[in-house]
């Protein structure tokens, strides 16, 4: 399925390839859960880019029968990195080279789903990967970006907020993790990288607002349905 983003101050759009997702990478997200361990390697899980959401579009949870599949929704918002050109085995150094510019997304989870397949010790793609489960704002150039790594992000849930974070406060930082994707998957033109979430996670209902905003380069607007 083909899933197209706008590049910012242009005509010109991103084509999605693979999705590379990123957990437990600020310290205060960590402390929210019971398992408080420190990775010490990127902690990397994936969403088919039928998760994409487009901006002001609606968050929908998957229904089977006519019933929900879940009953805790719940917000991550995230800086996101998008990859310009191909590459593997790349040094630390080089991986400015490969990207294309930046956007701030959310990783929408289905918390209850996700609960549920570990403690089975299954696979939780589903609540991870779900339609709409990766909205996302336009890509802003990362010339028009000064400092990728000392940005503020936040979100607000019908006008409070509730996630506020800044990008320099991340365990890996974004050079690490493009260099750590391409030693393990590679890296690939169209790809994205949710940089992870900060504290403040909390359960979504039905018609709640969303707003993310990466200062004032960019702000991702959706709704729950």
């Amino acid at each position: 399925m083909k899933q197209l983003i706008k590049i910012k101050n242009s005509n010109d759009f991103f084509e999605v390839n693979n999705i590379y997702c990123i957990g437990k990478n600020y310290l205060e997200h960590i402390n929210e859960f019971d398992n408080k361990e420190i990775p010490k390697d990127p902690v990397v899980f994936l969403k088919p880019n039928s998760a994409i959401l487009d901006n002001h579009e609606k968050i929908i949870i998957p229904a089977i029968n006519g019933k929900n599949i879940s009953e805790n929704l719940q917000n991550e918002v995230e800086f996101v990195i998008a990859i310009s050109k191909d590459g593997e085995n790349i040094h630390e150094d080089k991986t400015e080279e490969y990207i294309l510019g930046y956007a701030i997304g959310l990783d929408m989870t289905l918390r209850d789903v996700q609960s549920k397949a570990k403690e089975k010790g299954l696979p939780w793609s589903v609540s991870k990967g779900f339609k709409t489960s990766a909205p996302i704002s336009e890509i802003i150039p990362k010339e028009l970006v000064k400092n990728p790594m000392n940005l503020d992000f936040d979100l607000y849930v019908n006008d409070k907020r509730i996630q506020f974070t800044n990008t320099s406060l991340m365990i890996f930082n974004i050079y690490k993790l493009i260099s750590y994707i391409s030693s393990i998957f590679s890296i690939a033109k169209g790809d994205l990288i949710f940089t992870g979430t900060p504290a403040g996670i909390s359960k979504l209902k039905s018609g709640d607002k969303l707003k993310a905003k990466l200062e004032d380069y960019l702000t991702l607007e959706i709704q729950v349905e």
